[in-house]
Order: C-alpha cells, then structure tokens, then sequence
C-alpha cells in the first residue's frame, strides 16, 4: 500500500502528540480554540499507519535502514 517511512521513536512521538490533542479536545468542551485540537488526528494516522505522506514528498525516511 504505502511505503514505510516512519521510524520508532518518531512513531511513538506522533502518537503520543495526536493522543493528547484529542485528549484536549474532550478535557476542555467550553474552550474557544477547542476544534482546533482536531488536528491530532493527523498526527496520531501517520503514527499509526507508519507512512508520512510529506516524508513522501520530501524523500524524508526515519526508518533505520535494512542491512543486506
């Protein structure tokens, strides 16, 4: 499907960052900028499906490197 670009430590960060948006989102229902926190859903799919699509773009890759 997609090519693996996302390696562990930048994977776990991803995650972690997406889980506390969304957390944010919930902990705070009167807040104006409450919406806002929405966009760690970005960061908690790329995390979980391990493929960044502007790494893509940008040839970027934090998987280390299969030795041959």
């Amino acid at each position: 499907m997609f090519k693996t670009n996302v390696g562990g430590i930048d994977r776990v960060l991803r995650i972690a960052a997406g889980i506390v948006l969304i957390g944010m989102f919930f902990l705070y229902p009167e807040a104006p900028w409450r919406y806002f926190t929405l966009i760690g859903i970005i960061p908690l799919a790329t995390g979980l499906f391990r493929t960044c699509p502007l790494y893509s773009i940008i040839g970027l890759s934090t998987c280390p490197v299969k030795k041959v």
